[in-house]
């Protein structure tokens, strides 16, 4: 839904209208029926490769195998969804990284988000091909490493950046007493310092802020700030199209304020989940032993680590949350029903529209 005050997201030769990139959401939260319902909505829809497939009791040999077959086929059954633009994100910190990145860059996907860590060898796995790489991170001075490092060595800079906050869902870039004491960063401060080493350059890099974003009055602040456009998960969770279970959901639904907490992970960065039993279980300090036959994460130690983030995310999203737990951003316990994606978009783009009515962008502002 294009209205006519609402500037386009620009990302080289792509458009996006309404400026909102769909955040990709691991282990089999948002697959392609999610992503091509998005683009279908002029926005980019994005899958995310971790946790794809049947990944459970894998030989290390097979997971890479089966990820990079799961992965290929989730894009090419979005392709067959949507014309519109469909994105991957790909997480630096997963044992496989490289062989997803091939995978996705094979495909001809329109887009690469790349995040939990530096994605500092992004760039070679393009071949010749344009596909936009976009990096997710939470400060200035990741971007200055990001850009001295692609530019010394593949002559490249990213094509946008994704500046992640502290109130988005899943594992998060800041310390855990930062998060629990709030503490950690405002988005809009490390935006405004992104901004000025993104517009540094010629052509300037298109900023996407993310995490705690909600509605069009959100979206409308950070564009005022000089973000280009946002990256929405939360928001898309509660959505028809979403490929979680609807127990998953419903938990989004169920959530108060204070069902939203900070978890350390086994793989040594907090997150923020909606509590329930299961958390309650582990933060008594209750194992769920299991068997790894590979380690799909870098960070993660299996010999120590109290059960298996892999298995118990892909429980949540199977349904079962007695056995598993559902990131979620500081904002979730607004979702209040589930809708299909065609009207949050409509209502999302209608609320951007009237905050720009209120409150125009200056013209140097934007990216239309």
């Amino acid at each position: 839904m294009h209205i006519d005050n609402i500037p386009a997201l620009r990302i080289g030769n792509l458009r996006i209208n309404p400026p909102i990139i769909q955040g990709g959401m691991g282990v089999k939260v948002s697959g392609a029926n999610l992503a091509s319902a998005v683009a279908n909505t002029g926005c980019a829809g994005v899958i995310a490769s971790a946790g794809l497939g049947q990944f459970e009791d894998c030989a290390f040999t097979d997971l890479v195998a089966n990820s990079e077959e799961a992965l290929r086929q989730e894009i090419r059954k979005a392709r067959v969804m949507t014309n519109g633009i469909i994105g991957v994100n790909n997480m630096v910190a997963l044992s496989h990284y490289s062989n997803l990145v091939r995978t996705a860059v094979e495909e001809n996907v329109d887009l690469i988000i790349s995040g939990a860590g530096l994605p500092l060898d992004l760039p070679k796995y393009l071949n010749g091909k344009d596909i936009k790489l976009i990096p997710v991170v939470s400060s200035a001075r990741a971007l200055k490493i990001i850009c001295k490092r692609w530019k010394l060595h593949f002559n490249k800079l990213p094509d946008a950046v994704v500046v992640e906050g502290s109130k988005s869902g899943g594992h998060l870039g800041y310390t855990h007493q930062s998060l629990v004491e709030n503490t950690a960063p405002v988005l809009e401060k490390i935006i405004t310092e992104v901004l000025a080493v993104a517009n540094s350059f010629t052509p300037n890099i298109p900023v996407i802020a993310a995490g705690g974003v909600f509605d069009g009055g959100d979206i409308a602040r950070f564009l005022r700030l000089g973000a280009a456009g946002v990256q929405m998960a939360t928001r898309f969770v509660c959505t028809y199209e979403c490929d979680v279970h609807d127990n998953f959901k419903q938990a989004y639904i169920d959530a108060g304020p204070d069902d939203l907490t900070i978890i350390k992970s086994p793989v040594g960065l907090p997150g923020r989940v909606i509590n329930n039993s299961f958390v309650e279980k582990i933060n008594r300090g209750e194992t769920v032993p299991f068997t790894c036959n590979y380690k799909c994460l870098r960070t993660c130690d299996p010999a120590v680590a109290p059960y298996c983030i892999a298995k118990v995310l892909a429980n949540a999203a199977r349904g079962q949350m007695d056995e598993g737990f559902a990131f979620a951003g500081s904002n979730a316990y607004r979702c209040t029903e589930v809708i299909s994606v065609k009207s949050l978009v409509q209502e999302l783009t209608e609320q951007l529209s009237a905050a720009l009515v209120d409150e125009p962008l200056c013209p140097v502002v934007g990216n239309a």
